[in-house]
């Protein structure tokens, strides 16, 4: 999520219309029912297309594809219309929908397609023509627009295209990103025409930055529908450069893609309500798995700075992404059972950890009824909530920076690299180092498992908290992390997501820690076993919260995003 991983960028409706109260999270009272909303977002054109579309009438969900559209266009290292998302949505009348916009294999794909000599090749999953699966995230938004919206989308569309053309200055970070991936960018004549310098060079943060080609195709996307992208010119145009590039991509697999109703997961912990995002989402899962385990054990008399707690959660951090690795996958491909999320499964996970030494894991635990119940067939992270009750958590991706380092040649849309998240080989890791098993691994038509986890917090059946995060594997900690400080810790929003975060994900066994933690936690932490390894930021978590006494909301933008 700046962050090289699976990134969110938020959109919350909060307290005032003043990007730079939004900044900060914070309001007067005053403003809490006289405005109808505001928009934070990582940028502030993003925020101002949000705020622009509650101020033509539209609602959270309007505000949420307006800025997402124009996060593909300030932001579009991280997300835009060539990649996938997840939306969860609590709507004015208490439903929630699950919305899957995740990318899918082509037709073509075959479960060694990146085995070269016997062995997975990395970076065919990571750059290039075999990297991209099918883009889902521009039908997740029209499916979202047409349903649940008071906007047409074609509104967004065209604001955003406007920008596109007029053209935004680089930021630190969007230059930064340029730089680390320059070399593989200018591989291919597109990316290093709209991307680079005419000598090759990154562009510098300051640099204005015009994407003509970009407007063009969000422009003939208003004027013709979603039908031009996924049955006209542009899957046209993205084939013909796979049979150039040696992909596998088809017009085909863009006519047959269909964005998908989920059911949303549904939990509990300490009495709360937890909704998070069923598979392909693996952060649904663990999330509520890891939340089951914990409570069993009393966090707020350990302390939120104490060994204790780091100790136990990194625990059960462990023992599922144990499970994530062996178990999960497509629903609609492979078993997932509805016993993860289990409390007798939490139950018995919980009575594995030993509060005085970390416990090895070999492999995988078994839920009850493995075999009975499953799952159904069936990060730029958003998070928006308005005056009506409508509450909305939307994660969008392109994998890592500048996805597949792809650009269509003539319509400006860089393409995911998403086939990375899959399993390539039994044993081997993808880019964040997560292992996986036959459930993850490619087919045809398949989402690859992700780690997003947009998550709704309810108390007594009204919204609390909405939260999600950027950082590959670590987006599943971050969200347990934000959930588990605000209810057993009571912390503000802006306090949870500013202590320093901790995160385990099995393998490898290390536990990685951000700088900020006593020497005494830490010296503890490995006398008990943990291999600990310091290092910089988690990624990065943004939420939004009820107010005070109720009334109102908090928006929090994480304090390690520029």
């Amino acid at each position: 999520m700046g962050v090289r991983r699976t990134v969110a960028r938020w959109v919350v409706w909060v307290l005032t219309g003043l990007c730079g109260v939004l900044a900060t999270g914070r309001g007067s009272a005053g403003a809490l029912n006289e405005a109808p909303g505001a928009v934070a977002t990582v940028h502030p054109l993003a925020s101002a297309a949000g705020l622009a579309a509650l101020a033509r009438g539209g609602n959270a969900v309007d505000a949420t594809i307006a800025a997402a559209l124009t996060l593909g266009v300030v932001d579009g290292h991280n997300s835009g219309i060539g990649g996938g998302c997840l939306l969860l949505a609590r709507l004015a009348d208490g439903s929630v929908v699950a919305i899957d916009g995740r990318e899918t294999a082509p037709a073509r794909a075959s479960r060694d397609m990146f085995i070269r000599n016997g062995r997975a090749d990395p970076a065919l999953s990571r750059t290039g023509a075999l990297a991209v699966g099918v883009p889902g995230a521009l039908a997740a938004y029209e499916y979202a627009a047409a349903r649940y919206g008071k906007l047409p989308l074609a509104d967004h569309l065209r604001a955003a295209a406007d920008l596109a053309e007029r053209g935004f200055a680089l930021d630190r970070h969007y230059a930064a990103r340029l730089a680390e991936t320059a070399k593989d960018l200018a591989r291919f004549p597109e990316a290093r025409a709209v991307f680079l310098r005419p000598d090759g060079r990154p562009r510098r943060a300051g640099e204005l930055l015009r994407q003509p080609d970009l407007a063009r195709t969000y422009r003939a996307i208003a004027e013709h529908g979603v039908g031009w992208f996924y049955r006209g010119p542009f899957a046209e145009a993205t084939a013909g450069w796979m049979r150039a590039y040696g992909g596998l991509l088809t017009r085909e697999d863009f006519a047959r893609y269909e964005v998908k109703l989920r059911e949303p997961l549904r939990s509990r912990y300490r009495g709360f309500e937890i909704i998070g995002f069923p598979p392909p989402s693996s952060g649904g899962v663990h999330v509520a798995q890891i939340l089951n385990i914990l409570e069993h054990f009393d966090l707020k008399a350990m302390g939120p700075n104490s060994a204790d707690f780091v100790h136990v959660s990194a625990e059960a951090m462990k023992l599922a992404f144990a499970d994530r690795a062996h178990w999960l996958g497509d629903s609609d491909f492979t078993p997932v059972p509805r016993g993860l999320v289990s409390r007798e499964y939490g139950a018995d996970l919980a009575a594995r950890i030993h509060l005085d030494r970390a416990t090895p894991v070999p492999g995988h635990g078994t839920p009850p009824r493995a075999g009975e119940e499953l799952f159904g067939k069936h990060t730029t992270h958003f998070s928006a909530a308005d005056k009506d009750g409508v509450w909305v958590a939307c994660t969008a991706t392109i994998n890592t920076s500048f996805g597949a380092k792809v650009v269509v040649p003539g319509t400006g849309v860089v393409l995911n690299n998403q086939m990375d998240d899959f399993v390539a080989q039994p044993g081997a890791s993808n880019y964040f180092g997560l292992a996986g098993a036959a459930a993850n691994a490619v087919a045809p038509g398949k989402r690859p498992l992700s780690s997003m986890s947009p998550t709704l917090v309810l108390e007594q059946g009204r919204p609390e908290l909405s939260v999600g995060a950027a950082g590959g594997p670590t987006i599943i900690s971050q969200a347990v992390l934000a959930i588990v400080r605000r209810i057993d810790f009571g912390m503000s929003v802006q306090a949870a997501l500013k202590v320093p975060r901790f995160h385990h994900q099995w393998r490898p066994d290390e536990l990685r820690v951000e700088r900020g933690w006593s020497a005494a936690v830490l010296r503890e932490l490995r006398n008990r076993g943990h291999k600990v390894v310091r290092g910089g930021s988690l990624g990065a978590t943004q939420a939004v919260a009820t107010g005070p006494n109720g009334r109102g909301f908090v928006a929090v933008r994480d304090p390690r995003v520029e």
